[in-house]
């Protein structure tokens, strides 16, 4: 009995580090798509789902309750989706908990709209990170390894070097796959651009913004409120710098979209000169959306 009980310790532990990275949820939106037997999709999701959750994305030792959080939300079209070929849009969006807190930060909030590929039901989705098999698994991988990357930014120095690496190796062998998204031609919005914000040394700011915002911003606030806020603020000059360094940039944009409801609760209680501070970062580097800044002034009561 004992003999079997050790056993079952060892089952427990070897399953706990060899969990796989990602904890995603697949949401499949068919409405538009005009198809009496939609079972299809069902069938779909679930490959998806199994695609991104089973398999191992890196050689590091994760836990099971290490496993990042994250969606990915397809919605497919009426025009261009058939029996064997789909087109539509993704949306992928990932969060990271903060340190001694019930709390997720969002990381991630991306919206692909040039997501096209075809699959025929009950294939299996393979990928190779050496070749080109289909697009929909490479467009997969793809955002599989930048929510890797980005998680693992948050956490160290550029320390999401090598699944960035994985992502270009992945862009690489797509780009003459004649699917759109892929390539340095048309809109500056795709999946080839988004990578080479990350990976432009022009822009590196963005990448020591995530780590000293979140490692040495929020993950410090339960200890200190006032020095966490102090370095989240600091951060915001680091994305103040990619914005001077190139207006519009996709990864601003998707940044800004994913943390701009966080930033706002989080210096609607600050200090009015450091919300004054981070208020006009903000305008600055988001002046689209200039006006929702303003909650943080009407937030404060002051």
């Amino acid at each position: 009995m004992q003999k079997v009980f050790i056993l079952l310790i060892g089952l427990m532990i070897s399953i706990s580090i060899n969990a796989q990275e990602l904890n995603c949820q697949v949401q499949l939106n068919d409405q538009q798509v005009e198809d009496t037997d939609k079972s299809r999709f069902q069938t779909l999701q679930s490959a998806i789902y199994e695609f991104m959750n089973n398999r191992q994305w890196t050689n590091n030792q994760i836990k099971t309750e290490e496993r990042i959080e994250c969606t990915i939300s397809i919605t497919f079209s009426k025009d261009g989706t058939s029996r064997d070929n789909y087109k539509g849009t993704i949306q992928v969006q990932s969060r990271r908990p903060v340190f001694n807190s019930s709390y997720d930060s969002p990381m991630l909030n991306i919206l692909d709209k040039q997501v096209s590929f075809k699959w025929v039901e009950h294939d299996p989705l393979n990928f190779d990170i050496n070749s080109y098999t289909n697009n929909l698994t490479s467009i997969l991988a793809f955002y599989a390894y930048i929510i890797i990357g980005t998680d693992f930014d948050s956490f160290s120095p550029l320390g999401g070097t090598p699944y960035f690496n994985n992502a270009q190796t992945t862009v690489n062998n797509a780009s003459n796959s004649g699917f759109l998204g892929w390539a340095s031609m048309g809109s500056e919005k795709n999946r080839y651009w988004y990578l080479e914000n990350i990976q432009n040394s022009r822009y590196e700011d963005y990448r020591n913004f995530l780590y000293r915002y979140h490692r040495k911003g929020l993950d410090q606030m339960f200890e200190n409120l006032s020095q966490g806020r102090v370095e989240t603020l600091n951060s915001l000059k680091l994305l103040q710098n990619v914005h001077k360094a190139r207006i519009g940039l996709y990864t601003m944009t998707t940044l800004m979209d994913a943390k701009r409801d966080e930033f706002i609760g989080i210096f609607k209680d600050a200090q009015p000169n450091e919300q004054k501070k981070a208020k006009a970062y903000l305008m600055e580097i988001d002046a689209a959306n200039a006006a929702e800044y303003q909650k943080m002034v009407q937030g404060s009561g002051r």
